[in-house]
């Protein structure tokens, strides 16, 4: 089956990253948001990404309006039913994403792949709520989509082979490389790098150093292009803490155990870029 037309359910960051990405490699996309504020705002992060390409000629203006108008705004389930492909991208919960999965098990027609963009969750926990759960696999995008060049394609017990195949050809084709891992915790990435972003929130917790100092030795000392307390504040907080709590609980090891200062943060809703606050404070003239 060749794989055309996708559907993206939620326009976040992530989502709509994906979005653009696929549309960018000539797909028709469906960008699907439980309200046309959602959606709209997503299309405007996209619109706004695709300008910066083509101030530094990297896109022509014609290339631009037709990339965007290969995004459909919906935010009817219903419009992604004739979908080749559906991603889902909204939060990370376990709850939310079954909601999501029943929904599209139903709407999107027999034979489509349904593929998750989790960070952490068992891909076969949630292959198992479908009817169809040989076509259902893990599709890890990195954040940003539209610069990180790596997708996780991770199987489910079930997940057939020729899905596996037909994921890994469509990520080559939205100009990512696909690398496949098994359906564990937190797969490969996550379960690297979370411990360090919890370990750096540690030491910011216990005073080893400040945010800025912590950043700054990683950046410098291991070459790494951002901080972990910045990269935290760009991937969500709220996301961080969501992953190592599946990560202390699929595991059962305490070494994943969230930091208290992490918690709170969360519990006083400074998420990082995306509330204006987290380890550092965004926003005009900060």
């Amino acid at each position: 089956m060749g794989i055309d037309r996708i559907g993206v359910v939620g326009a976040g960051q992530m989502g709509g990253g994906i979005a653009h990405v696929a549309a960018q490699a000539g797909l028709s996309v469906v960008l699907h948001d439980v309200s046309d504020a959602l959606v709209g705002r997503g299309l405007e992060t996209i619109g706004r990404s695709l300008a910066r390409a083509v101030e530094k000629g990297k896109l022509t203006p014609e290339d631009r309006a037709a990339i965007l108008a290969r995004i459909e705004p919906q935010t009817r389930l219903g419009a992604l039913s004739d979908c080749d492909l559906v991603v889902e991208a909204v939060v990370e919960s376990f709850e939310v994403k079954a909601q999501v999965f029943r929904e599209i098990d139903r709407t999107v027609r027999a034979g489509a792949i349904l593929a998750t963009n989790t960070s952490s969750i068992s891909v076969t926990r949630i292959a198992a709520l479908t009817e169809r759960p040989e076509r259902v696999i893990g599709m890890h995008f990195m954040n940003p989509v539209p610069v990180m060049k790596l997708v996780e394609v991770i199987r489910g017990l079930a997940t057939s082979d020729a899905t596996a195949q037909e994921v890994r050809d469509l990520a080559l084709r939205v100009g990512k490389t696909p690398v496949e891992c098994r359906d564990f915790p937190g797969f490969v990435s996550n379960r690297v790098l979370m411990p360090m972003i919890n370990e750096a929130v540690y030491c910011l917790h216990e005073g080893v150093g400040t945010a800025e100092a912590i950043d700054t030795i990683l950046k410098l000392g291991m070459n790494h292009p951002m901080g972990p307390l910045a990269l935290a504040d760009l991937i969500g907080l709220d996301t961080c803490l969501a992953i190592l709590e599946v990560l202390q609980e699929g595991l059962g090891d305490p070494k994943y155990r969230p930091c208290p200062l992490l918690r709170k943060y969360v519990e006083a809703g400074w998420l990082g870029r995306k509330s204006g606050r987290g380890f550092y404070v965004y926003g005009p003239g900060s």
